[in-house]
């Protein structure tokens, strides 16, 4: 029962932690009115690097879990979706929240503002640094370093945040369904 209580306070936490990011993101752009989905680099963008980035961070995923120590951060995250009664508003929070105010800050806002000050390979190596970092728990940062990579890379490389935000997604999605359903190994 404490543990229930434990994770369910966890998840309001993140919840209410992505929100607040999600309400600075919507108060950083409001001044650029309808200009502000553009300059966070909501474009159209073909199938492919929508398919590729989220075929590519399932690898990357699953490879850089095989290689490293899970991070205890993750880990109880990550046992709220075990809890079959939460496991919708985990995966509405981890899944489809958290990538999507990630995105907006990392490959949205902070991409833009660097590639319109110096240009899109130091635009795509610092935010994608930056992202990494912002996981703060050392094996966690080494773990996400290479998706960050990826949703730069397909940032820069599309000109669009929707292949980064879906592969985020697929990302996500994937960690959380196999949180829930795989046994812990």
């Amino acid at each position: 029962m404490r543990e229930h209580a434990v994770q369910t306070g966890l998840l309001g936490a993140l919840t209410v932690s992505f929100v607040i990011g999600l309400m600075g993101v919507a108060a950083a752009v409001a001044p650029l009115g309808t200009a502000a989905l553009p300059a966070l680099g909501f474009r159209a963008v073909g199938w492919r690097p929508i398919v590729f980035g989220s075929i590519g961070t399932l690898v990357i995923s699953v490879v850089m879990s095989q290689l490293g120590p899970e991070p205890q951060g993750v880990k109880e995250a990550m046992k709220v979706s075990r809890d079959h009664g939460q496991f919708l508003a985990s995966l509405a929070v981890m899944a489809a929240l958290a990538p999507l105010v990630e995105e907006l800050v990392f490959r949205g806002l902070l991409y833009g503002w660097l590639e319109s000050r110096w240009n899109s390979g130091l635009a795509w190596v610092v935010s994608s640094l930056v992202f990494a970092a912002a996981h703060w728990e050392p094996a966690h940062i080494v773990l996400v370093l290479p998706l960050g990579l990826l949703f730069g890379w397909l940032r820069r490389r599309t000109d669009s945040l929707v292949p980064s935000f879906c592969a985020h997604v697929a990302n996500n999605v994937f960690a959380v369904v196999a949180a829930a359903y795989l046994p812990d190994m």
